[in-house]
């Protein structure tokens, strides 16, 4: 989604090496990113480690929008993946620009009913498939054109991670 520029002058601009934490589960929010250069995946993790990603985002993508329009902590981690540029929106700057210029909310609206089609396909997809059915749909999205030769863009760990599985369990079905 193309960020409107009355919207893309209200962020500050932040870079940010390769690992960097920037949301935490349970960190209060006082705003959130827009993705200019680089990417960051969003994940969760339980008491023993074990994360499950949930989305990688890429540029055009926001990260951490939802929370920051709901007013609680945020549910999940959030990390860039590679050297990333990202606007950052503070949640008091941009609700007294909202109140300013109440046409700027159509754009978020979009922006969230948008997300929320994305996460029920997503839990759609790892609730009623099975894992050989996610990776055959995963390697077939790598294919271009009419012949179909894949690398792997990431490391099987992290696209077992991707998938909803374990290493082990993504091994067997290669």
């Amino acid at each position: 989604m193309e960020l409107p520029p009355a919207i893309a002058r209200i962020g500050s601009p932040k870079q940010y090496n390769k690992g960097t934490l920037l949301l935490q589960e349970g960190q209060s929010c006082d705003g959130f990113y827009y993705i200019t250069s680089g990417s960051v995946r969003v994940f969760s993790m339980d008491i023993n480690g074990k994360e499950m990603e949930i989305a990688r985002l890429a540029p055009g993508d926001f990260c951490g929008e939802a929370i920051a329009f709901a007013g609680k902590q945020f549910p999940v981690y959030a990390e860039t993946t590679e050297k990333s540029v990202l606007l950052f929106f503070k949640k008091t700057v941009l609700d007294a620009e909202l109140k300013r210029q109440p046409a700027l909310a159509a754009f978020f609206l979009e922006l969230l009913a948008n997300k929320c089609i994305t996460l029920n396909k997503r839990l759609e997809t790892l609730s009623m498939s099975t894992v050989r059915q996610r990776l055959s749909k995963y390697l077939l999205q790598q294919c271009t054109g009419d012949s179909c030769n894949i690398t792997l863009p990431i490391k099987k760990g992290q696209l077992a991670t991707e998938l909803g599985t374990v290493i082990e369990t993504l091994s067997r079905n290669f």
